[in-house]
């Protein structure tokens, strides 16, 4: 009988954070629609989720626009096959960000902000190598930072579809962010240097 009372004890404590994914009733804002008292309607987002979308809208957008310009500047392979992959990963991505924040009735950014503005503008006046190395560089940044947005997002949006939606990118924005270490490794030689 002790047994089965720990292993009750043990499932509702585990429990508990399933039933705080349903919403995030704290970041309601006054006057959300509800379902339930703390439940809200469908589609209703809290402030978390609206920041959420216009951070993840101008990240996703910087990663196009960056990704297209090192296609076009980049000189290794490497770098042109990695810049193709985040168009096309973003891109998609992009896509589905939009479709679920006009869903939720949020509207995402129209245009990217002063810091990526800046990356850009610096990334279009260095050139083979240089260019490279900063490019990847801000790679590594913005999946990190990215990451990090994603995983606020699960933890406190209250908008269930942008939740998923942040769930379901998180694994290929880490693997970006791999990729990007890796690719940093190789323009460096920084690995074959450790190896020795």
């Amino acid at each position: 009988m002790r047994h089965l009372m720990t292993v009750w004890a043990w499932a509702v404590l585990l429990a508990g954070p399933v039933w705080a994914q349903t919403g995030n009733p704290a970041g309601m804002l006054p006057g959300t629609p509800q379902v339930a008292p703390g439940v809200p309607a469908p589609h209703q987002p809290n402030a978390q989720d609206r920041l959420f979308v216009d951070q993840a809208s101008i990240g996703g957008m910087a990663e196009v626009e960056l990704g297209r310009l090192a296609e076009r500047k980049g000189e290794s392979a490497a770098v042109k096959e990695f810049a193709r992959r985040m168009v096309t990963d973003h891109t998609k991505a992009n896509e589905q960000l939009i479709s679920l924040a006009k869903q939720a009735n949020t509207p995402s950014a129209g245009s990217l902000d002063e810091e990526h503005q800046g990356v850009r503008a610096n990334l279009e006046k260095l050139s083979g190598r240089q260019f490279e190395l900063a490019y990847v560089d801000s790679q590594i940044q913005d999946h990190q930072k990215t990451a990090q947005l994603l995983e606020w997002e699960i933890g406190s949006g209250q908008d269930p579809a942008l939740k998923k939606f942040a769930s379901s990118v998180l694994p290929t924005v880490l693997e970006h962010l791999r990729l990007a270490q890796d690719l940093k490794t190789q323009l460096t030689g920084e690995g074959a240097q450790a190896r020795r």
